[in-house]
């Protein structure tokens, strides 16, 4: 039987301040729950190591020697995890009101359930949508032409994203987000840890996928609360990672659904991206964009061009990684 409850597992890549704040969030908290903090660092550069050391000598701190992504990051951390559970928490997140007892304890009730969410909120405390379905083509063509923008509250339209929900009730979903995901050790012992062929974005996905296909739930629970800032590593590298996250859903699709399903949805992750070039043109050229309105139009114009070439994730993750200079 596990001594602790709960293994939490952060991973930094030059988010010093941002994580420092989560860390104190969780510390902070009152908790009746046995508990380990562990952070991964992915070669940051940005002093986020010794700030850790310095103010949490009691996290369990590895340093990696160079970014080796969101999903082989948390399979480190998991490979040394002692809790009855996980919980993957990004760095860029605060605990609010004792989140973590209230989660944990949902999750003793619900015995089935793989991984359980809570809500998240943005901020200023309005409500972040997260979770969503499973891609499909029909979500990708939605997702492609913005009708879930136009008719929100639209079941059909927001099915993806399922845009007209307010995770206001417990609900069994297909992903819960992976900014805060919950995931019982048995589970993953039955399952085994992320697909860490994604590099970052789709790893959740495919873990649900796998844990609902082994007969696991995957739910989200409104019992908690925590605050997500969002994009704080990402937006360091916003071009790459845009392309990292269509071309990751075309992985999963490769991956899971085979090339029946694989090879239109690249022509509609191409039309994703045709469908915003001019907009990004006419921004550029007419608007006195600057640099980084010429760097978006030039994101859109190669993922159209790679989408329509068959591109996979494993042409994106070396995107990502000369653009971070490793």
């Amino acid at each position: 039987m596990n001594d602790l409850d709960v293994s939490v597992i952060v991973v930094n890549w030059n988010t010093q301040e941002v994580t420092c704040n989560c860390l104190r969030s969780i510390y902070e908290q009152p908790s009746r729950l046995a508990c380990e903090v562990v952070v991964i660092d992915n070669a940051s550069s940005d002093r986020s190591v010794e700030a850790i050391r310095q103010e949490f000598p009691q996290v369990r701190l590895i340093e990696n020697k160079e970014n080796r992504g969101f999903a082989a990051a948390n399979n480190q951390g998991m490979a040394l995890a002692r809790g009855r559970y996980v919980l993957l928490l990004n760095s860029d997140t605060i605990v609010l009101d004792s989140a973590l007892d209230k989660v944990i304890d949902f999750a003793d009730e619900h015995a089935d359930a793989a991984v359980v969410g809570c809500r998240v909120l943005n901020p200023d405390k309005t409500l972040q949508r997260t979770c969503f379905m499973f891609p499909s083509l029909l979500n990708m063509f939605l997702a492609a032409s913005y009708l879930y923008r136009l008719f929100p509250r639209n079941k059909f339209f927001g099915r993806e994203r399922m845009t007209w929900w307010d995770r206001d009730d417990v609900r069994e979903v297909d992903v819960v987000t992976g900014c805060f995901m919950l995931v019982r050790k048995g589970a993953i012992d039955q399952v085994g840890y992320m697909d860490d062929r994604f590099f970052m974005y789709g790893e959740g996905t495919d873990w649900c996928y796998r844990f609902k296909r082994a007969g696991w739930k995957v739910l989200f629970a409104p019992v908690a609360e925590i605050i997500h800032l969002g994009g704080q590593s990402s937006d360091q590298v916003k071009g790459p990672m845009c392309l990292q996250l269509r071309g990751s859903i075309l992985s999963f699709l490769r991956k899971h659904k085979g090339l029946w399903s694989y090879v239109p949805s690249c022509v509609l992750v191409s039309l994703f991206f045709f469908l915003r070039i001019p907009v990004w043109f006419v921004r550029a050229v007419f608007s006195g964009g600057g640099r980084d309105d010429w760097k978006t139009l030039q994101t859109y114009v190669a993922g159209a061009w790679r989408a329509l070439c068959g591109w996979e994730a494993l042409s994106i993750r070396r995107t990502v990684k000369d653009e971070q200079g490793h």
